[in-house]
């Protein structure tokens, strides 16, 4: 499986076996997340069992360590260890690259831009990477190309095919861990690598499961590329409370893979808000509003099945839990917790 093949139409390049394997590559570097329910939540819901992958619980916080170090490893089996590794994100692929490349001994420097919070600027620092802030997200791919062509090795967020495999050992540990065959799986959509992951590792365990992507409406370039047939590209990061979803566009790579899903929700900033209010109380961990995504979507998906459709298990990924104190302010402005005695469930329908 090389790096970063170009994509032919119709060709898959990872496959349902990579994530296998790279589940098998990383084991020894990553933690195996658990699953939780609510109980209380899922008799809100009717009784359909809505289980969470609990993504900040892993190494740097979030599923990006999954990639990052995935990509390194089989650069290594290959007999490649980059001199120096390069990467630009918007705050969780940055930790993560830097950890990555202190657990291996390799020289990081990461390109981020201004917007990214304290709190993930922070820590991409202390895992040893030097960080260089852009004014844009535009400003930071750009000078990662300048430092690829001098010789430096890149670790992109999304576009990798080992990138790719690695991050879809979330989805395919939650696949295997569970006590049941999950009927649709919900993840956030940034630049679409994780959801890409979680479309191969269902069909390397449970093909019958649907996999969804969500993605917030403000930041929506994965739902309109999906409905024009072609990539959208943002000029710049869009307007979200969603870091980890301020991508400019999806690739090639992913867009091949977002075309199979069963389809992708547009969440509003406030649901994000309200999500990830009531999972940090239900599920006692920190949730970032990218990773409550998955959960709006669930709620949306739910609200829109057929009346008298038996109960449904509904896997949904919590991507991350890293949050800059100011995230904290604007997500708790509002106390969206005062709905007793649940949530307002049909909101969304």
């Amino acid at each position: 499986m090389s790096a970063n093949p170009k994509i032919a139409s119709g060709t898959m390049y990872v496959s349902p076996e990579d994530v296998v394997a790279a589940g098998k590559r990383i084991a020894a570097y990553t933690h195996r997340t658990p699953i939780l329910e609510s109980h209380l939540l899922n008799s809100w819901f009717g009784g359909h069992r809505i289980h969470f992958k609990i993504e900040c619980h892993q190494r740097v916080g979030a599923f990006k360590a999954r990639g990052a170090i995935h990509a390194l490893l089989a650069l290594k089996e290959r007999g490649v260890k980059p001199e120096h590794v390069v990467a630009f994100s918007s705050g969780n692929h940055a930790q993560a690259v830097a950890w990555a490349g202190r657990e291996l001994g390799i020289p990081t420097t990461i390109y981020l831009p201004e917007f990214v919070s304290s709190v993930k600027k922070q820590a991409t620092r202390s895992y040893g990477a030097k960080v260089v802030e852009t004014k844009t997200r535009m400003q930071a791919e750009e000078m990662v190309a300048d430092a690829v062509k001098t010789g430096a090795t890149l670790i992109p967020p999304y576009d990798s095919d080992d990138v790719i495999a690695g991050q879809g050992t979330a989805a395919l540990e939650a696949f295997e861990d569970a006590d049941v065959a999950f009927d649709a799986a919900f993840a956030p959509i940034g630049g679409g690598g994780l959801v890409s992951g979680t479309w191969l590792a269902a069909q390397a365990i449970t093909p019958a499961t649907q996999v969804f992507g969500a993605e917030p409406l403000n930041a929506n370039d994965a739902a309109r590329s999906l409905r024009d047939g072609k990539i959208f590209r943002w000029p710049d990061s869009p307007d979200t409370i969603a870091d980890g979803a301020r991508t400019l566009a999806v690739s090639e790579r992913t867009f091949h893979f977002i075309k199979k899903l069963g389809g992708i929700f547009e969440v509003t900033e406030e649901a994000m808000m309200y999500w990830t209010q009531w999972l940090t109380h239900l599920l006692k961990v920190n949730v970032e509003p990218t990773s409550a995504m998955g959960m709006a979507a669930a709620q949306q998906w739910i609200a829109n099945l057929p009346a008298g459709t038996s109960k449904k298990n509904i896997l949904v990924i919590i991507s991350g839990g890293n949050l800059a104190p100011s995230s904290y302010k604007k997500i708790w402005d509002k106390d969206f917790l005062i709905a007793t005695p649940a949530p307002v469930i049909p909101a969304l329908r």
